[in-house]
């Protein structure tokens, strides 16, 4: 499996664009982009990114994404901001796209499940997106700090009829 750095990059700006030109915190960005790519590799059985995903306290973390944020910010794609949201808590990383997702980077059939990721999960926060994949076989079933297995997406059992 390797890395699909475009494809990567054009799917943090699509998530961006279509949620009012940001995504709020790196656990949201983090968990879009785990749904992404399970979603694709079970309706599919291929992989979307081609990221690795380590099951880490806070749920699924691509391994990647800080390393992809930054490039993406150096290169003018993105804007990455900190903000003191909450009192003793990190501050928060907004994620801002700068310009606009090239779209043809895409199948038809990526677009359709990026659409269908916005849709059923743009709404939630970092938190009520954590809740959800600790509930899931592919985090269920990994060790702690380990890679998270695609073959387990699998066993969730999702609904595309309206993918």
């Amino acid at each position: 499996m390797s890395l699909h750095i475009k494809k990567y990059q054009q799917a943090i700006l699509y998530f961006c664009w279509k949620l009012d030109k940001e995504v709020r915190g790196k656990k949201k960005l983090a968990k879009l982009l785990y749904y992404l790519d399970f979603d694709y590799y079970e309706k599919y059985e291929k992989y979307f990114t081609g990221e690795v995903y380590k099951k880490l306290p806070m749920g699924p973390f691509p391994v990647s994404l800080e390393k992809m944020t930054t490039d993406m910010a150096k290169k003018k794609q993105l804007i990455v901001k900190k903000v003191n949201e909450w009192d003793g808590y990190n501050p928060t990383e907004i994620y801002k796209a700068s310009k606009k997702p090239d779209v043809l980077a895409f199948s038809a059939n990526e677009k359709k499940m990026l659409d269908r990721i916005i849709r059923k999960y743009g709404c939630l926060n970092g938190k009520q997106l954590e809740n959800l994949t600790h509930s899931e076989a592919p985090y269920i079933g990994a060790e702690d700090k380990k890679e998270i297995p695609y073959e387990l997406a699998f066993y969730r059992g999702t609904n595309f009829d309206h993918a």
